[in-house]
């Protein structure tokens, strides 16, 4: 390809009816684009083995295929093509309706393809923060294994995405795995991958998320739930960058940066011989700490107001304010789901009420346990109480529960099953 074709934009169009395929492809005739159009996400999931897009627009279905396969690009913004008046779905920029218009298209690519990348947006008032994103510019540029350790939602995720956008492997895979959602039967195969016939319904190869993250990032997320079994082979994947699929006698060379990811302590997770401590270091080379939200108290009101524009601007509703009342609650609660938890508040006091300034009594938030400064329970006894509190809320329904919280359902029934021990 010429050097012309490297710099344009690479879009992927997912859409299972022809003729919207083909106004897509008549929309969109005559701009400096790259497009590929398949039928179904399972095609997609093929051409995203093999490059990366600047922006992929894609019917429910695809979506879906993308959210099951854990193979939808972080870093890449998602339109969802829709023919009634669907939702905006977690983590999709825009819906677009059909039928497509020329101006309606033009307009958000316009948006969506500004820029060589769109990136995470991080908001970094503190000096903290500031310190760990000029941390991350200079991370971003070698290839050694990152270990990001943190409370729940602190941004974690956000940040090895960061990683990768800045990094030389930016144009290559960004394949992510939440280690605790896989079954403990499965994780192998997810890992490495299977040959036909390895076990019983493996009815054809599968190429492994290591494999398909060849010459990019793989982000391994809540990396200290992985199975006893399964480390002393990710260990030699680690060392060697080589392994065999389940089945197989092939050694599989890969070339690959590993992104951890833990809220655990990992110093007693080794003491518990819960996980290896040669893995860990091997995965811990370049350590970076996310501070909890209460700590850094000045990126409190700077990320209500972005989430508070946010939410606005996707569900369509005019821009609010925070009465000076509600900025101090914010800043007097001590946030123990962190960001994660700060956005969950903006958005419901936005979709809950309208008027144009949102007041305290619109945040849904408790500022008599979290006093001001560090919390008087233990990080443990604190994690605890919040857990158990949100079970209550969701009528103890763990999957809800679970998704309130930001873990997975396995991680939450193995913490229950410590707090009755």
């Amino acid at each position: 390809m010429d050097k012309k074709g490297d710099k344009m934009k690479k879009v992927l169009i997912i859409e299972k009816e022809l003729s919207s395929r083909e106004l897509l492809l008549e929309l969109l005739k005559g701009k400096e684009l790259q497009l590929f159009t398949v039928e179904d996400g399972i095609d997609a999931l093929e051409l995203l083995k093999k490059r990366s897009f600047d922006l992929i627009l894609s019917d429910l279905k695809g979506i879906k295929t993308l959210d099951r396969s854990n193979r939808r690009p972080l870093s890449t913004p998602l339109v969802h093509l829709s023919a009634s008046d669907d939702p905006l779905l977690k983590g999709v920029e825009h819906v677009l309706k059909k039928p497509l218009t020329t101006k309606e298209v033009s307009v958000l690519l316009l948006k969506l393809l500004a820029g060589t990348k769109q990136e995470k947006t991080v908001i970094a008032e503190s000096l903290a923060m500031k310190e760990i994103l000029a941390q991350v510019a200079k991370i971003a540029k070698s290839h050694s294994n990152v270990f990001i350790s943190g409370e729940s939602g602190t941004g974690k995720e956000v940040i090895a995405s960061l990683i990768h956008d800045q990094s030389p492997r930016t144009d290559h895979p960004f394949i992510r795995v939440n280690c605790a959602a896989l079954p403990d039967t499965l994780i192998e195969s997810e890992f490495f991958g299977h040959e036909k016939g390895a076990f019983t319904g493996a009815l054809q190869k599968r190429i492994g998320r290591f494999e398909r993250a060849d010459k990019g990032t793989f982000l391994l997320d809540e990396i200290s739930e992985i199975p006893a079994s399964l480390q002393a082979k990710l260990l030699r994947v680690v060392q060697e960058q080589e392994f065999e699929r389940v089945g197989g006698t092939e050694a599989i060379h890969v070339d690959v940066r590993l992104v951890s990811t833990s809220n655990r302590n990992m110093k007693e997770a080794i003491g518990e011989k819960a996980f290896r401590a040669d893995l860990y270091y091997r995965l811990n080379v370049i350590p970076i700490f996310l501070p909890p939200l209460r700590e850094r108290k000045e990126d409190i009101i700077p990320l209500a107001n972005h989430f508070l524009t946010e939410v606005c601007e996707k569900n369509q509703i005019p821009l609010k304010t925070f009465s000076s009342a509600a900025e101090e609650k914010l800043l007097a609660y001590a946030w123990p789901g962190n960001i994660r938890e700060l956005r969950n508040v903006i958005e419901h006091g936005v979709v809950m009420d309208y008027s144009e300034t949102l007041e305290e009594e619109h945040l849904l938030i408790d500022t008599n346990k979290a006093p001001d400064g560090p919390p008087s329970l233990s990080l443990k006894e604190l994690e605890k109480e919040h857990i158990l509190k949100t079970l209550e809320q969701y009528g103890d329904n763990r999957t809800q529960a679970a998704k309130a919280l930001g873990i997975s359902v396995r991680t939450l029934r193995n913490k229950l099953n410590v707090y009755q021990n």
